[in-house]
């Protein structure tokens, strides 16, 4: 997101933890895992500092809630996957 002074800000997304996933969470300093039989979903931020991008945070739903959400509401879901049959 840009601001109207034209530098990017700090953003958070919601997404479903995929298999193989290896990630740390940012508040608990666990694995970010995905299990076969609960829909887990992770927050990925995307972190600037004055402007700049510096790093990606990643956490667990449960941890970045009760992290009173640093980088604000996380935008939704959206597929990022398009399978086609051959």
């Amino acid at each position: 997101m840009v601001k109207s002074t034209g530098q990017w800000q700090s953003r958070a997304v919601l997404r479903s933890i995929e298999a193989g996933s290896s990630t740390m969470c940012t508040a608990c300093d666990e694995q970010v895992k995905f299990r076969a039989k609960i829909r887990a979903h992770q927050v990925i931020c995307n972190v600037y500092v004055d402007g700049k991008w510096d790093r990606v945070e990643h956490y667990h739903l449960e941890c970045y809630e009760t992290s009173d959400k640093p980088y604000g509401e996380p935008a939704a879901n959206a597929p990022t996957r398009v399978s086609s049959a051959a």
